[in-house]
Order: C-alpha cells, then structure tokens, then sequence
C-alpha cells in the first residue's frame, strides 16, 4: 500500500542543504574564520554578566502576576507600617530580622535553669553585637524595631524576667499566656511542647526572634550577627540554629560560582567521550580532531548566545546556569549525526561531494531537533514565571547558535579533515602514508604508519564494530515476531509505572532546597520542621472597601462570614483577633451603642486610643472605614501538601463571603502563588510544544505515519520523565519545570532521528527498513545520549538541588528517549506504518555534467535491490 508523502518542505530543504554542503566543502576556511570572529566579538558580552546578575527569589521563581502580589499591595497601601508600633503577625513582607533556634543537645525538656543560663547569655552576646556605619557604633538597641520606645521582646524571657532559675517553677500555659494584662501567642517561640490541663509540662525548643527597623544598618548588623552564629559553637546544654533575612537570597546566589567547576569537568569528560568514540585504529580515517572540535563548537556557542543575550540587556539567572550542559548534549548529538552521515559517503568522491551528500542527509535531521527544541524553549516564554523565561531566551538562543555552528564552523573542519583523508595523510603528522603495509617493514611501522582503508565493496569507511553489532545482530533480534511481543509487553509496563507515578507528584518549591545541603539555613529549617510545625502563619483577613460596620445585621453577616475560615479544619477556633469584637465589648464597657453610624465612628478614636495597637488594622479616611482586618490562626501546617490546602481553602472561603469583599494574605502566600498555576502552566506548555513538534515533524519527515509516532514518543517519554521523577523523589516546581519544557526537545532527538532514517531507507520492507534505521543512526543515537548523561552526570554529586535535579531529569530523558528511540520506535514503526516507494527524487548535480552522450536518473529509494548495490538506470540520448 502506498503511504502518502507530505515531503513538500523536506525535499526543497534537502537540496538546499546539498548546496550548502557543497559550498562548505568548497570554502571552508571562510566557514571556520567566520564563527571564530563572531565568538570573540559576542564573547565581550560577559563583561557586562556581574551588572545583568538578577537572582532576586520573590522576582524570578513568583508568577509575575501572581494573586498575592495584588493581596499585599492592598495591605501595604491600606494599612501602612508604623514605626512605633511594631507587629509582627500585620507585617506584609517577612520583614528583617534574625531568628535563633535553641534545643537541647540530647533532644531533652529545654526548660531547665542550665538550658537556660545558655539561652540568656546567648541573647545578651547577640544584643550587644555592634557594627560602624558613618564613625558611630551601633548595636542591636539602636536599630531594633520598637514598641512604644522600646525594643520587640522576646516573650519568653520577659515572663521569666530574664531569671533562668524560674523556668522550672514558672507556670506557663500553652499556647496562649496572660502577662502583664494582655494574651501573649507562644506559638512560635516554643516548640516541641507536651502540656497538661494547658500548662506546659516540658518543651524540646525556645525561638528568639531579633526584628529591626534600621534599613540603612540592618544589613552590616545581620552579616556580623552571621558571623558570630557560624563561630558560636560553646554551649554545653544547648545546640543552636540561626537564620536571617538575608539567608535564603545568599544561600540562593552562591549556586552559580558553584557552577563553574562542575561545567569545567563536564566539559572535559565530554571531550574525553567524544574522542574515545570517534577513535578509529586507522591513521588516516581517525577522527580525533574532529570530535575534539565538535565539542569546541558547542562551546562557541554557549558564548556567543550568553555575550549576545548580556549584550542587549538580558538578566541572568541562576537557572540559565544548566543551560550549557544541555547545549553541550545537543551539539556532542548533532555532531555525531554529521559524522556517522560523513562516513556513508563514496571515499572516491570529491570533498565537496562527500560533504554536499552529508549535509544532505544529516542536516534534515538535526533541523528537526533544532527547529523543535527551539520552538519548545520559545514557547516557555509564554510562562508566568521569570526564571523560566530568561532560561528559555538564552537557551533557544544557543541553540540557535549551537546549529548555525555545526553547519558551518563544525562542517568546515569536516571538510579539512576530509582533504587530509583524501591525501591520505597522517591524522597527527599529517604527512602522506602508504595504503598497504611495505615489504620489509617492522609491525611498529605497519602499525603507526599506514592508513586509509576502506570498505572496497560499498566504496564507505569501514563499519564500527557497533554498527555492525546493529545490523547484523541487534536489528534482526528487533524485528523477530516474538521480540516484537516482548517490547509491546515492556511498553505497557512502563506505561503503567509512569501513569502511577504521575499520581504521586507532589507540587511547591521546598524552601531549603535553594540553598546548598551543608548550608546552615538546612538544620534551621529542619529544626523548625520538628519543633514549630504545630502552628502555621497568622493570616490576615481583610475587608475591601466600605462596609456598614455599625448595623446589627450587617455585623452579624460578616461574622458569619469569618466564623467560616474558624470551621476550617487547619485554623484554630480558639486564636483569633477581630478588633470589631474588641470594640462591642468596649462599647458595652463604656454604656453607648454600635448601631448608630455617628455613635460608632465618633466613639471609634477613643477606643484606638486604649488599645493603639488595633488602630493598625482599620484604614479610617475622611470619617470613613475603607479597609479592615481580622486575624485567623492556622495549625499543623507542615508539609507543603497542607500548605496547598491551606492557600486554596483560604481564598475559597473568602470569595464565598457574599456581603463583603474578603481578601486574604500573609507574606508567605507570594510563594504559594505558584501552586496556582504551576501545574496548568507545565501541561499548557508541554502539550503545545507538542502540537507544535507534530507539525513540524509532519513538514520535515515526508510520512505522516511516522512524524504521528515522532509526537505520541514526546508524550510517552514526558508521561514517563513526570512518572519516574515523582518516584525518584523531585517535585514539580520552577526548577524541575524549567527541566520538563527542556524533555521536550530532547524527546525528539531520538525519536526525529530514526523516523526520518527509517523513512528515508531504500529497504522494500518495513523489517528492513527499521533495521536500516538502526544501523545507521543507532550508534550515533547511543553517543548523543551518553554522552549527554555524561555531560550531567558530574551534577549527580552537586550538593545543590537546582544541578541534581537537573541530573535526575536528564538522566530519566536521556534513558527513556534512548529505549523508545532505540525499541520501541522501531518497533511500532513495523506495526503501524506503510512501505512506499519513491521514483522521483532527483540529486543535485555539482559536477556539472555527466559522461559525455548519457544522463542518469538516479532512484534513491527502489525497492529493486542486487547485493546491497545501488541500481543506477541510464538512458543514451
């Protein structure tokens, strides 16, 4: 049956390219001067790198447009800071600050007078750390944020009085205590704790908590207080952890001078791969020089796409970082494809020929890949997020640049490479060997001194002993009936371990992993973990715009509404604060009713004045109530899965409130944000890149049926990259969602490379066909996917979490492509697609003439075939 043709577009792009070959092979020290000029012009870029770094968390890893983003501008605009009065829980950024963590060196009761002798003089070293600004000496007093004159205490140690040997016979009820007249919230500053009839029995850790006001100092008194914390290891009772707000930005930013060593040694073991695996034990056909500047071309490439991005004003980000050991994967691939094309060529044939025929056969396929991989990158512009953004312009740029740079520096050298072998000359002396070994010479000379064989049947350098091992063993093996159940059986296999590990992905960024595993940021998070994951953040509930606070049935209304967020199953129905309830208590006190507008705002100043503190949580402009809120508080928020719950239960909550427009916010929602539409985000562009790699492959690969299989192995691989990477422990956030846009265009390349190879075989039979495809791409294949696992594998043992999951994912790409590519492409190819044969597809004629009274028509694909000959018909005019 006749399958139909959609080679439209492929057939005037492989003449094309037959030109270019020819041009290359004709000039090609043009086409390596060029690019090497351009590197070094693109290049300067990096001078402008420390002025484009841009590694701000909340900026790059947020949706730009996130939810929260609008929630906290309400806040700041409607209930502005007071520098007299300090809060934490109506903060509406984290604030700045340092926070320590205490515990017992045997995990023991922290409220022991010896814990606590520690505790105090700890707190005394940390008050009195100093710093010099402008010739003044500032401590923490100067600078810490203040309450009514006086600095933010820590609860704890006031109700003690500052007295470590009444913490054994104080009694502290939990979490709420009475002092000096008003609920004090212990939530956060003790952890660990076991009560009884509400009082505390023992705690397991005390949190002190150092908030400042100074912005100009804080930051000098921060990195002192660092410093000392690093340095602080002489307690005997105790064991202390420490954080700033500082910490995670600079955890965050140390990950790109990490990763200049690992690309260095990356770069390395690529070369050393690359080298080994063009090695021939021939002295003129070997191909060293060639893998070695294979691998420089993807090199220029990465600097001439990072100079050209710095150049026009592009951030860099941390994420852009795992961009070259992609690009080093894609052209170590692309480069592997040209050569293995090289070596099909007629040795006999002119330079210019051998390379026109290369270009011909290998451009089409690594178009393929290039034109998919950065069309997927360039459809994550569309995403919400910065870091993904500025991943995927230097990314595709490079890539860009990476083929641009294969087709003419990389070609280039081909081609001088292939003047050498048709001089037969010595691949390092480069002078002339004999063919054959002469009478009377040593084994040495044989050995080092002689070169150029060929295979004399088909007129090609000989096979590898892999590309043999494909054609004559493993190809077979492929296409018997029972392998062919055997591969289907293991599809379905993997197809159900993916589909279940797609179910257990767990979504959100874990805060500890932007920073390195032997940062002191982790043990204060995994204390935090242990000790405080009873109680979550206070949220804010806000009430927009002007509402009638002073009618009954209005007020009631609205408390239903706030009675709603109490019923929900992680907030506590016994810690709230809601100045409205405040005030009606107030105004029974002091005999005048709320139900009158005049009573209610003309009564309203007298009451903030008793209780100041609650006058931050009403917007009062022009004797109207603009905004207000109220306070809810969460419990056992622990993992990120509650904290999801937590974020969407809140704002459901909130809009099924019908008589007022609630909106709700704590500073910790701007990273929930992403929760919002970080799955939606990764599927939208996963499944458009795929759309658009269909059409793609549909224009370049002339056989609908195969360019069909081409886009169900995308999905299959991402379905089981997706499966896989949940089970192998990896979240799907920004970072790993960075690496899922880029699985894309990496699933082609295997699976583009043997499609178009299997539909571009002379073989009559779809058997003989996939069998063909393997023997010629099967090898080069193999190559680009290890040596891309060997481009990533050095990340393995990165102690930062940003390179191991890139690692993880490229592994599970690399290894998953490569069995579809390899298995189950070709397998299903014999299955389900249909044997054509073409009778029209003319080759470029560069000679000019043919023999003088003939011209020849030459079938390239014929189901006539005669001992593996080509049958070249003439016709004499």
């Amino acid at each position: 049956m006749t399958g139909f043709q959609t080679d439209c577009v492929q057939k005037p792009l492989s003449l094309l390219f037959e030109k270019l070959g020819y041009l290359v092979g004709s000039y090609p020290v043009c086409f390596m001067i060029i690019p090497l000029l351009v590197s070094a012009g693109l290049g300067g870029g990096f001078y402008f790198m420390r002025d484009r770094e841009d590694n701000d968390i909340e900026r790059q890893f947020t949706p730009t447009s996130g939810w929260s983003k609008e929630a906290r501008k309400f806040v700041r605009d409607n209930f502005p800071h007071r520098d007299s009065m300090f809060s934490i829980q109506r903060l509406y950024d984290e604030g700045t600050y340092a926070s320590v963590i205490i515990s017992s060196k045997n995990d023991s009761n922290i409220f022991t007078e010896a814990a606590f002798k520690d505790i105090i003089h700890l707190d005394n070293k940390v008050k009195n750390i100093s710093v010099v600004s402008s010739d003044r000496h500032l401590t923490y007093g100067n600078m810490c944020a203040k309450i009514q004159d006086k600095c933010v205490p820590n609860v704890i140690l006031n109700i003690i009085g500052y007295d470590p040997q009444k913490i054994e016979h104080t009694k502290i009820r939990y979490p709420l205590q009475e002092f000096k007249g008003r609920p004090e919230f212990l939530g956060f500053t003790i952890g660990g704790v076991h009560t009884s009839t509400g009082l505390i029995q023992s705690a397991q850790a005390v949190r002190l908590l150092y908030f400042l006001e100074d912005a100009r100092n804080s930051i000098l008194w921060l990195k002192e207080f660092q410093r000392m914390m690093l340095l602080e290891n002489t307690y005997d009772a105790i064991k202390v952890s420490f954080f700033t707000s500082l910490s995670r930005q600079e955890e965050f930013e140390k990950h790109t001078p990490d990763g200049i060593p690992l690309f260095s040694i990356t770069y390395s073991l690529v070369i050393s791969f690359s080298v080994i695996s063009c090695l021939r034990f021939d002295n003129v056909r070997n191909k060293v020089w060639v893998a070695f500047v294979g691998v420089l071309s993807a090199g220029l490439a990465v600097l001439s796409s990072f100079g050209l991005m710095l150049y026009i004003g592009v951030p860099f980000v941390i994420t852009v970082v795992n961009a070259p050991f992609l690009i080093l994967g894609i052209g170590v691939d692309d480069m592997f494809i040209m050569v293995s094309n090289w070596q099909q060529t007629n040795v006999h044939d002119p330079v210019e020929k051998r390379m026109a025929d290369t270009y011909k056969e290998a451009a089409i396929s690594i178009t393929i890949t290039t034109v998919t991989d950065i069309l997927g990158f360039y459809i994550g512009l569309m995403t919400n997020f910065p870091c993904v953004q500025y991943f995927c312009l230097y990314t595709s740029t490079s890539i860009f640049l990476c083929y641009v740079y294969n087709i003419t520096f990389f070609g280039a050298f081909l081609a001088l490479n292939g003047r050498r072998e048709s001089r037969n000359r010595h691949w390092l002396t480069c002078v002339q060997i004999p063919h054959e070994t002469p009478e009377g010479s040593t084994g040495c000379s044989a050995l080092c001194c002689v070169g150029g064989h060929y295979d004399e049947e088909r007129s090609t350098e000989r096979e590898h002993p892999i590309n043999h091992f494909f054609r004559r063993h493993y190809g077979p093996f492929l296409t018997k009936p029972w392998a062919k159940l055997g591969v289907v059986l293991l599809y379905i296999g993997y197809v159900t371990t993916a589909v279940y590990g797609c179910f257990q992905v767990q979504e959100g960024i874990d805060m500890s992993n932007l920073a390195a595993d032997d940062s002191y940021v982790n043990t204060y998070y995994t204390d935090e973990r242990r000790y405080f994951s009873a109680y979550g953040p206070t949220i804010m509930v806000n009430v927009r715009g002007v509402y009638p606070y002073w009618e009954e049935s209005n007020r009631a209304a609205l408390r239903s509404c706030l009675d709603k967020f109490k019923n929900l199953s992680f907030i506590s129905e016994d810690i709230h604060l809601s100045w409205l309830d405040i005030y009606e208590e107030f105004s029974q006190i002091t005999n005048f009713s709320l139900n009158n507008k005049t009573m209610f705002m003309s009564n309203i100043l007298k009451f903030f004045s008793v209780l100041p503190e609650l006058s931050l949580d009403v917007n009062i402009t022009d004797d109207k109530i603009y905004a207000s809120r109220f306070f809810v508080q969460t419990v056992d928020i622990a993992n990120a899965s509650m904290e999801i719950k937590m974020f969407n239960e809140l704002r459901e909550t909130a809009n099924q409130c019908a008589v007022a427009d609630i909106l709700v916010f704590h500073p910790v929602f701007i990273f929930c944000d992403q929760y919002d539409i970080l799955e939606s985000s990764t599927i939208q562009s996963i499944g458009f890149t795929a759309v658009v790699m269909l059409v793609v492959s549909l224009l370049l690969i002339p056989n609908p049926i195969c360019s069909l299989w081409v886009t169900l192995s995308i999905g299959s691989v991402i379905t089981g990259v997706t499966g896989f990477m949940a089970l192998w422990d990896v979240r799907l956030d920004t970072i790993s969602m960075i690496i899922l846009v880029v699985c894309v265009g990496f699933t082609v390349d295997f699976s583009a490379h043997i499609s178009y190879a299997f539909v571009s075989s002379e073989k009559p039979s779809a058997n003989e066909k996939a069998i063909d495809a393997v023997f010629h791409l099967g090898y080069p294949v193999l190559q680009g996917a290890i040596s891309t696992i060997i481009g990533v594998i050095i990340l393995a043992t990165s102690k930062n979490y940003i390179y191991r999951t890139l690692f993880k994912i490229m592994f599970l790409v690399m290894v998953l492509g490569l069995v579809h590519g390899l298995m189950f492409i070709p397998v299903f190819l014999t299955m389900f697609s249909f044997n054509h044969t073409k009778t029209d597809k003319k080759s470029y004629d560069f000679e000019g003439s043919l023999k003088s009274g003939q011209k020849a028509i030459i079938y390239e694909n014929k189901a006539l075939q005669t001992d593996n000959k080509q049958c070249v018909y003439t016709i004499s005019t």
